[in-house]
């Protein structure tokens, strides 16, 4: 969490290092103030309002990230998503922002994880899969590096921010199902994409395994940068990079141990909680490695489960063995091309004694 945070400042500073080359650029109402030696005061009449759409992109980092670590991500899998947004001018610098926003994001060890890579190997024979859908209601407080003085017509050209906010986002990961379940018997949800929370695949619905429950609604802190672009008296267009810092590490249906099988309710839950065994990528269709498959097949070992029957796993699969990191709360990055509408406000006409 600290490494992201002091990415998250450094991005900050980078961008108001620019603060006093770029306010030279400042509008001609904030010019001809400063020659007559005037004070400025933001009133009413200089708020406005936009509305407008985005087009995102988002790209997650977790437990099923290529290698271990808060920076790594397979940029295969950036998934598009899209929102609505109003901002509200409160200040010379300072907007407040409402958004909506619907997001998809994906995860694969099959697809992801390098073989030839010591640190990302145990990721392809743990061999899980994940996507989510994301639905996000936020708000957040914008601050822009040039200050506007004037009426929204007198907007800068081109203006840098910084912003950061609260956000509530509802989620749901899912897994797709094998043709055949961890003892090799047909499964009847093969090929459905199947919800992993009521499944409890770590154990969750268990209170033997000590692995409390996840909740689908869950909170984050958007932070982040962008540029505004004046496009003419009424039209914006924006580029803005944020990120949605967790605090929880389920995104992925992946954080803590391998459970012990006899506390999972059934096979699927069981077949989905651990796949190093599985022959097929099954999302993709393709073959996985026959060397790995071998060794695996080799170091089969067996259990009994706390329900008193016998289980198989690999040797790394056994119950208390990683399947995630915890120490980490996932994250994930939204990357968005906003294109606003400037509603205006009501510029008074002018009094005559």
């Amino acid at each position: 969490m600290m490494k992201r945070i002091h990415l998250i400042l450094a991005s900050i500073i980078i961008f108001l290092s620019y603060n006093d080359t770029l306010g030279q650029a400042n509008s001609d109402v904030f010019k001809q103030a400063k020659k007559n030696n005037r004070i400025f005061r933001f009133n009413k009449e200089l708020r406005y309002t936009t509305v407008g759409i985005s087009i995102n992109a988002i790209n997650y980092f977790g437990d099923l990230a290529p290698r271990p670590g808060n920076l790594s991500t397979d940029i295969s899998f950036t998934r598009s998503g899209f929102g609505l947004l109003a901002n509200h001018r409160v200040g010379s610098r300072v907007f407040l922002r409402g958004s909506l926003n619907w997001a998809t994001m994906k995860g694969d060890d099959f697809e992801s994880a390098d073989l030839n890579d010591p640190e990302s190997r145990d990721r392809y024979v743990r061999n899980l899969q994940f996507r989510n859908t994301i639905f996000e209601l936020s708000g957040t407080v914008i601050f822009d590096l040039i200050r506007n003085h004037g009426f929204y017509v007198k907007r800068a050209r081109f203006t840098p921010y910084i912003f950061t906010g609260f956000a509530l986002f509802h989620h749901n990961p899912e897994a797709k199902v094998p043709e055949f379940d961890y003892k090799g018997d047909p499964l009847a949800e093969a090929g459905d994409w199947v919800k992993l929370h009521p499944l409890g695949t770590e154990g969750q619905n268990n209170d033997a395994s000590g692995v409390d429950p996840y909740h689908k609604v869950q909170f984050s802190v958007p932070a982040g940068f962008g540029v505004r672009l004046r496009l003419n008296k009424n039209f914006d267009l924006a580029f803005e990079m944020g990120y949605r810092i967790l605090f929880f590490d389920y995104i992925d249906d992946v954080s803590n141990e391998y459970p012990d099988y006899g506390l999972l309710e059934n096979d699927l839950a069981r077949t989905l909680s651990g796949r190093a065994f599985e022959p097929i990528a099954v999302v993709s269709g393709d073959p996985r490695n026959s060397d790995i498959l071998q060794i695996l097949d080799q170091s089969r070992t067996s259990y009994v489960g706390a329900d008193n029957n016998s289980y198989f796993l690999v040797s790394d699969n056994h119950p208390g063995g990683q399947r995630g990191d915890n120490n980490d709360n996932d994250l994930y990055v939204v990357t968005s091309l906003q294109l606003t509408y400037v509603l205006g406000s009501p510029i008074g006409k002018p009094k005559f004694r």
